[in-house]
């Protein structure tokens, strides 16, 4: 059974930080790229950043370049993602999604709230 589950998240003052992880379970994690996305309320689910399987590259998108930096761990089926600055515009359900061919995971999600 494949599992990702999602922690770290909560509520910050903006400017704050907080660390989100991911931890994998089921899949043969050092094959799959690994990626954040958020969804705030009323709007779509967006990319926020991806890694690949070898942790070689990365990408973000443009409104947490600087902030927010992925990372992965293959030894311990886990993905990161350190954020910074936090903004409330930050505020949303945030999920982990690993993919791999045609095979496709995702987290149940985890909240974040920037908010003073």
């Amino acid at each position: 059974q494949v599992q990702l589950v999602e922690s770290g998240g909560g509520t910050v003052q903006p400017g704050g930080s907080l660390r989100l992880s991911c931890a994998a379970s089921g899949i043969i994690f050092n094959s799959y790229t690994m990626a954040w996305h958020r969804q705030a309320p009323g709007k779509e689910r967006e990319l926020v950043a991806a890694i690949d399987s070898a942790g070689n590259r990365t990408y973000y998108t443009d409104t947490v370049k600087g902030r927010f930096t992925i990372s992965r761990d293959n030894a311990k089926n886990t993905v990161s993602l350190q954020m910074n600055s936090l903004k409330p515009e930050d505020t949303a359900e945030y999920y982990c999604r690993g993919r791999y061919a045609e095979n496709e995971y995702w987290g149940q999600g985890t909240q974040v709230t920037v908010s003073s």
